[in-house]
């Protein structure tokens, strides 16, 4: 006997219904292990901050990833800094800046710690080895500190610098 196939529908704040296999979710942190499908409300999930497009990547992500073993504690991505991306993962996080960051908060708002660290590990490969002011062109940053503002947050901040 088979097990049944449960859906959640997901409502965008674009307004768009995204119907999503339970199992693709289950074991990431936006539903409990422990919830049972059956018994959940058939209306849409609302995700006030993520978009049609931004939750399809979402999907797209935890349905290749669905089955994968659940990362132990602790988490090798932190113990080993060099811990390569798998190919999959790279090609997936291939995106423009801004499907990038509502990626990075898709993940966190849904609780897919995997995926949060994929964005926040890249943003991360961005800016190593970059000076300020390239960050800040890389980010559209603009400066509004004074330089005694800025003079003084240096200052305070001596301790972070490489040395």
């Amino acid at each position: 006997m088979s097990t049944p196939t449960y859906k959640v529908t997901f409502q965008t704040n674009d307004n768009e219904k995204i119907a999503v296999d339970w199992e693709v979710f289950r074991r990431f942190g936006i539903f409990s292990p422990q919830d049972d499908p059956s018994t959940r409300p058939q209306d849409p999930v609302p995700l006030p901050d993520i978009d049609a497009e931004t939750l399809k990547k979402v999907v797209e992500y935890c349905e290749h990833h669905q089955h994968d073993d659940t990362p132990q504690e602790p988490d090798p991505f932190y113990d080993n800094p060099r811990h390569e991306i798998n190919e999959w993962d790279s090609q997936f996080i291939q995106v423009d800046q801004e499907m990038l960051f509502a990626l990075i908060l898709a993940a966190n708002y849904l609780d897919i710690k995997p995926l949060l660290e994929l964005g926040t590990k890249t943003v991360a490969t961005l800016i190593k080895g970059k000076t300020l002011e390239e960050i800040r062109r890389l980010f559209n940053i603009v400066n509004n500190f004074t330089p005694e503002e800025e003079a003084q947050i240096r200052k305070e901040n001596e301790w972070a610098e490489d040395r």
